[in-house]
């Protein structure tokens, strides 16, 4: 199978991975799943059984008067094949596609993979029917659960799981650099690890962890202590219960950022509180998310002017560019080091979480999923919604023409001025919102996060898109996702997305599509019309595009 990569030793290898609990496995680009029974070998060992999940001697037939019948526990086996799968060959799953334009180079940049986080998925309600714990069918189950824990040395799984035993937390993200490469290149390689370091200062809570009350049920039912035993282990894994969340730390990491802020830049940030930092809850997702891309712009920028002040130091300007390395540490500095000057480009950013309450993965039909964005600047996140074909912005533009964004900065900017294409700009940038860009930090350009989430039912969305302001500057949000809708496969979307942009687009920017799957994709085209909306204009579009005497240039 093209793309895919067989864990080796199957699952008896587990146990020693689950044992580390020091162990740390960083970002990587794959995804682990199960291997589907369709793809195994035909004289495979592993044993098909009894789909119904009843022995024959306690079969008996269902007595309406009794209620409704039991549910079946749904579930791989254990001696299902676990893959690794990289997102970039699951072409049918995830796709983008990239192009500089006109531009002599490419500064736009993106990053797809699975984040080590704790899961922060809504849990799914309890609807299903339970059997009683003395009736048969517990019973057999209880005994199928103990053979599989015999089999594999313990009841863990481990298939579209993480190293903290949750499942899975996807992460996108789409960076649109100006100036430069080096400061989205800088996000590319560092925003997801400052999160996942965030999350554990933080000691961010799974959302999956049982309740007290849920915790009761489940004992009525004869299924509590399990779940009980199942939730230790993964605390000692993850040793993120609830007595390790600290308020007082959390406040003082808050407070330790915002005073450095204060010192290194001033100005606008003298009197700057984030709206996600509060001292009177737990620590929440969008607390770290927060946290997260403020504390790596401040990073960026230190590193900016660290180097500011080494060009009048002769020592300093002659240490070779690996100065700061190390055998077991490089430094991750290079983007800055490699041009012995300071960059004072920037670089917006839009990234996507994707947490599911169970192993399933989110683009699986009927699997429910929760959404986290955040975003600053000009790029954007787009959903299609199944029902009705249309397409929902998860973003909104931080430019000086918002009124949002123009009444935070008034009071600091001297006055915003537009430019020779109607644009208003404030320092000569176009975004109010950006990584980087030193000279404007002092007037107000914050990389604090828009935050917003959305929690997804089974199907409700076909899929999700990720575009720069190569893509969006010249297309629409609806004729985005009408591309996406024609096309087989995410790979294909993407591609046609910015194929489209290049040839409409009049300005050459650099251009770049991140489609990913979700759960209604099969049924993209039901709502709506499909794609039949926007294609008169879209093909009206091309052919002006393609008119050489349809373009009118002055000499």
């Amino acid at each position: 199978m093209h793309g895919v990569l067989p864990i080796s030793a199957g699952l008896s290898s587990s146990k020693n991975f689950r044992n580390h609990a020091n162990f740390y496995r960083a970002f990587h680009d794959y995804f682990v799943t199960h291997l589907p029974s369709s793809s195994l070998h035909p004289d495979s060992r592993s044993s098909s059984g009894p789909h119904h999940q009843l022995p024959r001697s306690a079969s008996k037939p269902h007595n309406p008067s009794e209620g409704p019948s039991p549910a079946p526990l749904l579930g791989s086996t254990r001696d299902t094949t676990v893959v690794r799968i990289p997102l970039r060959s699951a072409k049918h799953h995830f796709g983008v596609s990239v192009s500089r334009g006109t531009r002599p180079y490419n500064e736009d940049t993106y990053q797809a993979g699975v984040i080590e986080i704790p899961a922060f998925a809504k849990r799914a309600p309890r609807t299903l029917t339970r059997a009683p714990a003395s009736s048969p069918l517990q019973a057999y189950r209880e005994r199928q659960r103990k053979e599989q824990e015999k089999g594999s040395g313990d009841g863990e799984g481990t298939s579209a799981e993480s190293a903290s035993g949750d499942p899975q937390v996807f992460y996108f993200g789409v960076f649109d650099g100006h100036g430069g490469t080096e400061c989205s290149g800088y996000l590319r390689k560092r925003l997801h690890e400052s999160i996942e370091e965030t999350a554990g200062m933080y000691a961010l809570e799974s959302t999956l962890n049982e309740t007290t009350k849920e915790a009761d049920e489940q004992a009525k039912e004869g299924v509590g202590s399990r779940r009980k035993e199942d939730q230790d282990k993964a605390g000692k894994v993850t040793g993120t219960d609830s007595a390790s969340y600290d308020p007082s730390k959390a406040n003082g990491l808050q407070t330790a950022l915002i005073k450095s802020w204060k010192e290194t830049v001033g100005g606008y940030f003298r009197r700057f509180k984030p709206t996600a930092f509060s001292s009177d809850s737990k620590a929440t997702i969008a607390t770290v998310l927060t946290h997260a891309f403020l504390q790596t712009d401040l990073s960026f920028l230190i590193a900016q002017l660290r180097l500011s002040s080494d060009d009048n130091d002769p020592v300093v300007s002659d240490r070779p560019l690996n100065a700061n390395d190390d055998l077991h540490s490089p430094s991750n500095q290079t983007f800055s080091a490699q041009r012995k000057k300071p960059f004072r480009g920037g670089s917006t950013a839009s990234i996507a979480l994707i947490s599911t309450p169970t192993p399933t993965p989110f683009w699986h039909p009927s699997t429910p999923s929760t959404v986290y964005t955040a975003h600053c600047g000009d790029t954007r996140i787009l959903l299609s919604r199944v029902s009705n074909g249309q397409a929902v912005p998860l973003t909104t533009d931080h430019h000086p023409s918002s009124p949002s964004e123009s009444e935070r900065l008034r009071r600091w900017a001297a006055s915003f001025v537009t430019d020779s294409f109607g644009e208003e700009r404030m320092s000569g940038l176009a975004n109010t919102r950006a990584f980087g860009d030193m000279g404007s930090k002092r007037m107000g350009v914050s990389a604090e996060p828009e935050i917003r989430h959305l929690d997804l039912a089974p199907s409700e969305y076909a899929f999700m898109v990720l575009v720069s302001d190569g893509v969006s500057g010249g297309v629409g949000d609806q004729e985005i996702v009408d591309l996406v809708k024609e096309a087989k496969t995410p790979e294909l979307g993407a591609r046609e997305v910015v194929s489209f942009a290049t040839e409409v687009g009049s300005d050459g920017d650099n251009a770049t599509a991140l489609v990913v799957r979700l759960g209604g994709w099969e049924r993209r085209n039901e709502g709506g019309g499909g794609s039949l909306g926007t294609k008169e204009s879209r093909e009206w579009r091309r052919r002006e595009a393609m008119d050489p005497r349809g373009k009118r240039t002055l000499l």
